[in-house]
């Protein structure tokens, strides 16, 4: 059995940060430059919304078993490294998923790139369907911040929806509201209810992840009203939008302004 690997870098993060303790949780756009003798590996990779890169994260410590998510939240439980994405690890290689904007020459200019400039790449691969795991059971690192855990929500909504509407802003402050006050809204014991467009339905399915079937625990119905019903054990939150919005006052609204929010205990 090898007791050792020889790794040879495919290409190199060219990024705005320097330092890792800049990068934003979500990443940022960057380029990744291919080597000269591995071009002849990109042939169609155009054809790809999304890949998977993987780097080694060279300035991370190598002599960390366990870690606290605490660029996320400090407050959070220490898990094992295995059990996070730190980049703290035996051994530190990073994968990551991005959006491919575009190719010019041999860089792929990329979104949501968390790799500081530099950066050594040891594989490129491509995003496939079989990927995706509509509703994983994880637990519960949610950002300390709620800023951060705005940006999060509007980063997995645009994901899923496919583009940024009024609905979709719409349905993440629900998501916010409802986070607050019921918590982990990806959780198996949350129910939710839908009524409106089919933007504001599909990006709250997309935020909490909650299936039609198997186990069932989303419905929707087509209305001219928007309105989200959450359901967890005893607990109904109702969360009803009051107001035309106004995009650009939006975030600086508070909830009272936009929506009626009841709480409920229900046998």
């Amino acid at each position: 059995m090898e007791k050792s690997i020889t790794l040879n870098p495919i290409g190199i993060v060219e990024s705005s940060i320097t330092n890792r303790d800049d990068m934003p949780t979500n990443g940022i756009q960057a380029g990744i430059r291919v080597f000269p003798p591995y071009v002849g590996a990109l042939e169609r990779i155009e054809e790809y919304s999304h890949l998977w890169i993987l780097t080694w994260f060279h300035q991370a410590p190598r002599d960390v078993t366990t870690a606290v998510p605490s660029k996320v939240n400090p407050l959070s439980h220490r898990f094992g490294v295995f059990a996070l994405r730190s980049p703290s690890r035996p051994n530190p290689v990073a994968l990551t998923l991005v959006k491919l904007d575009r190719i010019q020459e041999y860089t792929l200019y990329v979104a949501d790139m968390d790799a500081i400039d530099g950066t050594l790449v040891i594989d490129i691969k491509p995003y496939f369907e079989h990927d995706t795991v509509f509703s994983p059971r994880t637990p519960q690192i949610s950002p300390l911040s709620v800023n951060a855990l705005q940006k999060t929500l509007l980063k997995q909504a645009l994901t899923h929806h496919g583009e940024t509407c009024p609905d979709l802003l719409l349905a993440v402050r629900m998501a916010l509201i409802a986070d607050k006050l019921l918590g982990y809204i990806k959780s198996p014991d949350v129910q939710v209810q839908v009524y409106g467009s089919t933007c504001l339905a599909d990006a709250i399915q997309g935020l909490c992840r909650a299936r039609l079937a198997n186990p069932a625990r989303f419905e929707f119905c087509s209305s001219f009203i928007k309105h989200s019903i959450w359901i967890k054990g005893n607990r109904r939150l109702s969360i009803s939008g009051v107001r035309e919005l106004d995009l650009k006052a939006f975030w600086g609204l508070p909830d009272y302004q936009i929506f009626e929010v009841a709480m409920e205990e229900i046998e």
